[in-house]
């Protein structure tokens, strides 16, 4: 199997784990967040020192090892992006695998498994054409100034939604043009999602058109821009501004 097979492999059975917790009705509440966690991370974390043991990795579920700073190819996943989502059976959470190569995102899946799906960055899909009135995707409960501010200027409706995975996949199933968000994450949220939509060809990038590197000591990584490549520009000018503005 190779590695992009596996990582959507991966993803795809721990969503189908995660949704055989939840529908057993024998966990529920903030418990049922804790249990899903757990089994889709001792899945993914068995599974991936079993079939590449060589490799380094990094889950927001585990312990951090940092023998993998010493290594060129590391596995970031996350088992549940939007614990939150996945608790109140909404279908805005995901699950993220992907793979850092010399801090490159090069590859990953992330499985929506309540919509059924799996999207990778070996297999991109034809992304619907951007509507007159642009949409820009933010968390369903704070969203950022930022975000706030472009769509403002750009006329944009604001779209809320869940997991960091689910907005990163909205902008590739046409639900969405821009995802912009300066809240905070960590090198899990992002890895796999950066990965899949830089193979639809977005645009992905720090809010200051820095590149997103992985695999670094300190795993946060505060703030992210996933976007159609002809916004790109736009909308980083009008973060500037609103950050110059203060």
């Amino acid at each position: 199997m190779d590695d992009a097979d596996l990582a959507a492999k991966l993803a795809h059975v721990a969503g189908q784990l995660l949704i055989t917790v939840r529908e057993s009705g024998l966990v529920t509440g903030k418990d049922l967040g804790k249990a899903g966690d757990a089994t889709a991370n001792q899945f993914l974390v068995h599974a991936l020192r079993q079939q590449r043991a060589q490799d380094g990795l990094l889950s927001e579920e585990e312990k951090d090892n940092f023998e993998r700073l010493d290594q060129s190819r590391v596995w970031i996943v996350d088992p549940v992006d939007g614990t939150r989502e996945y608790g109140e059976a909404r279908a805005d959470w995901a699950v993220h695998v992907g793979l850092a190569v010399d801090g490159v995102p090069v590859l990953g899946a992330v499985a929506l498994p309540g919509a059924d799906a799996v999207y990778r960055s070996d297999a991109p899909v034809a992304i619907p054409p951007a509507p007159e009135v642009l949409r820009v995707v933010v968390s369903r409960t704070r969203p950022a100034a930022e975000a706030v501010f472009v769509a403002g200027q750009l006329g944009a409706e604001l779209v809320p939604m869940g997991s960091a995975g689910a907005k990163a996949m909205a902008v590739i199933r046409g639900e969405a043009d821009i995802y912009l968000h300066s809240g905070g994450q960590y090198e899990w949220d992002s890895c796999a999602p950066v990965a899949v939509a830089l193979a639809h060809g977005l645009h992905c990038s720090r809010i200051d058109g820095s590149p997103l590197v992985y695999n670094q000591r300190d795993t946060y990584l505060p703030d992210l821009l996933i976007c159609r490549p002809e916004h790109a520009a736009r909308v980083l000018a009008e973060v500037a501004r609103f950050q110059a503005e203060g």
